[in-house]
This record gives C-alpha cells, structure tokens and sequence, in this order.
C-alpha cells in the first residue's frame, strides 16, 4: 500500500492500522490509548497540526470516529541519536541496484534508537534515491556487502532471487583459537576441515537470541573452510548454504569457536554500550549471482577487511 507522505530526510512515514469499530469513541482516543508512554495533549496536537493523514493525504481530525478511515499515516518522532563514526561506501551503482560496504556497528534500515544513523537512511540521502530499498539484511555487528534496490519495480526479483537461494554468499570470521587447537592438524570439535555443520534454528518472538532444537531436522547448514591461524586465533571461510538467523554466529559457537567479540553466542552478554574498538569478527566477503533483470552474472567483493584476521606472513 503507497504511503501518501512522500521519504523525509531519508525516512519513510509510519502506516498504523486502526480497528474498525471497539471502546474508543473516536481515532484520536484510541491512539492516545495504543501510545499510551507519549504525552497524550502533544499527541493530540500533532491532529491538530494536520500531522495525521487518511490514505489520500488529507488530515484527520482526532474526533474522527472509529470506522472511517482502516489506516493512518505519520512520521515518527525522530529519536536523539548517537553518531556512528563510520562510513557506508558505495561499490556500485545502476538504474536497478546499488551494492555498497556497510561498516561494523550501523544498521542496515531505521529501527528503535538508529534511524538517520542506518544505511538505508544514510544512502538514501547520499544518492538522493527516496525509494531505494534493502534487498537483504546484515546484522547490525556485521559488516561487509549489502545490495539494495533503486526502484520498486526493481526490489522483487531481486529478493526472490534471495528467497530461492540463487545468491552464492561467503563471508569471513576471525575466532579464538580452540581449546587444543593443533595447526598441524587443524579441526573444529573434532572435525577436520573442511567441516560441513547443520542444525535446527528457531527464531522465538521476544528473545534476541535464536534457540537450537537438537530434536529436530536440520534446516540450516554452513559450509567452514580454514584460511589461517596462528596462536591466538583462526581465520575461517563460511559458506552458508542457508540463510537463517544468526546461523554463523550460532554454527561456529556449536563448534567451540565463537567469533571475537560476539556478545550473543555462545553466550548472551549484558548490554553495554557499543566498544568501537572490538567489533564482531564477522565480514560478508563475497556475493555472486545471475542478476535477475539483466541476465548477467554479478560479482561483488568487499574492501573490506577483519583486523584480528592473522598477521601476513
């Protein structure tokens, strides 16, 4: 459904989907009710002001009776943020898509307390591009290659393209090195490499972590290959052949090496504020694929690199 309020300052307008009918006389009662933590003169004010608008644009007064209007829109309050010091750079760009490098730390779009300081926000801003939109999602910790659409008509096949698994994606991870760890013979919990590990992964509303059923089948499965070592750490290719929440993150803890500075697996730390200095050893390194629209093959390769990676030598 279009929004009838165009982007601002990089961000898209809000949709809320209103009851028909229920124990709220009137629109502005019943938002007052469902944002109950805001101020509910300065919400009303915002109705007064004409800030709340019917899908054809025009203002909706907050007397206006339940069952006339499904949806609302508006922009959200803009929360005071923390700048993220670091820069998303674009890769590439043409009529249907743009791949860029997303650093540690930002995330890809608006969300609780980062909306101008995500990438979506950022390059829509930079590119001067309202519609674009994430074709896919990296984990805030996790840097390295993120594609977005330019254009509506342009988000669907790339994304089925995802859906379907047709998308060749490899990513790098720095670990400590295991307990045991013998470089002459290197293996992960007893596996020689390269080791191909799956599990079952449940993603549960409410709980920021994903939980691993072991009674049930396998639906992720993940690829490992060595790059390096040395004494304190290794340095492994993944390859997942699934695309699960946190699947790396979880697959590599199962095996005793969780990435440097995971605050989640293989266990779930306190928050604390972000170190900028320990980022999550985690980078998307690579993606290949038939491009959808143009028939042609693609290949991307991030600039990027993991600074606890082994040193050359």
């Amino acid at each position: 459904m279009a929004s009838p309020l165009p982007v601002r300052d990089g961000v898209g307008a809000t949709r809320l989907h209103l009851p028909m009918s229920g124990a709220w006389p009137t629109v502005g009662a019943f938002m007052s009710e469902r944002f109950f933590h805001l101020d509910p003169e300065k919400l009303l004010a915002r109705f007064d002001r004409g800030e709340i608008v019917a899908s054809d644009g025009s203002a909706v007064p907050h007397a206006t009776p339940l069952g006339v209007h499904e949806f609302v829109w508006y922009y959200r309050e803009p929360p005071v943020e923390r700048t993220i010091p670091f820069e998303v750079e674009v890769l590439h760009q043409d009529r249907d898509l743009v791949v860029v490098d997303k650093p540690h730390f930002l995330p890809t779009t608006p969300g609780g307390k980062y909306v101008q300081n995500s990438a979506l926000v950022r390059l829509r801003k930079l590119l001067d591009l309202p519609e674009l939109a994430p074709i896919h999602r990296l984990d805030r910790a996790t840097a390295g290659l993120l594609m977005f659409a330019t254009r509506p008509q342009s988000r669907g096949p790339y994304q089925f393209m995802f859906e379907k698994r047709k998308v060749e994606k490899v990513y790098e991870a720095v670990s400590a090195a295991p307990a045991g760890w013998d470089a002459a013979a290197p293996a992960l919990d007893g596996r020689p490499f390269p080791v191909v590990f799956r599990n079952h992964i449940v993603k549960e509303r409410g709980r920021v972590c994903v939980q691993v059923d072991a009674e049930r089948d396998p639906n992720s499965e993940t690829l490992i290959e060595l790059i390096d070592s040395d004494d304190r750490v290794i340095h492994t290719l993944l390859r997942p052949h699934s695309g699960k929440m946190h699947q790396l993150r979880v697959h590599l803890a199962a095996l005793g090496a969780g990435i440097l500075n995971d605050s989640f697996y293989p266990e779930l730390l306190p928050e604390t504020p972000d170190d900028h200095s320990r980022p999550l050893q985690l980078l998307a390194r690579e993606l290949r694929f038939l491009d959808p629209i143009t028939g042609e093959p693609r290949e991307f390769t991030t600039r990027r690199t993991l600074q606890d990676a082994p040193r050359a030598r």
